[in-house]
């Protein structure tokens, strides 16, 4: 039970971090960003609305007892952190730049998939 709980708050504290940090950068129309975003085809605009999303997911999910809103933030993290991998895949980036997205992406699924009962309506994995 102790590292089912221990997992669970490094990779929420981990992925909450990561996420707040992208989403200032984003918002604030950071150089680096704005180059990846051109070149993966995106409309700067979208870095604002990415950025405004993911500061709330991290809230959404340190918050107490905001079970469905939790899961709504999981789902927006599992789709930006995908999104972001295929598009890099699709457009042939260098392998450091996909696996990034991904292993954040793992913290993420280890986030969803360790929370305790009561930060959860469901659980798929109940035995971890």
């Amino acid at each position: 039970m102790k590292l089912k709980s221990t997992l669970y708050w490094v990779s929420t504290i981990l992925i909450a971090g990561a996420f707040v940090t992208t989403g200032v950068l984003n918002s604030i129309g950071n150089e680096h960003i704005s180059t990846d975003m051109i070149q993966l085809g995106y409309p700067l605009y979208f870095m604002k609305i990415l950025g405004f999303w993911k500061i709330m997911a991290a809230i959404a999910i340190l918050l107490p007892k905001t079970i469905r809103l939790k899961e709504w933030a999981y789902a927006g993290m599992l789709f930006d952190l995908s999104g972001a991998s295929f598009s890099r895949i699709s457009m042939g980036a260098p392998l450091e730049m996909i696996i990034i997205p991904t292993l954040i992406l793992s913290l993420v699924i280890t986030s969803w998939a360790t929370r305790p009962k009561s930060k959860s309506e469901f659980s798929i994995l109940p035995m971890i």
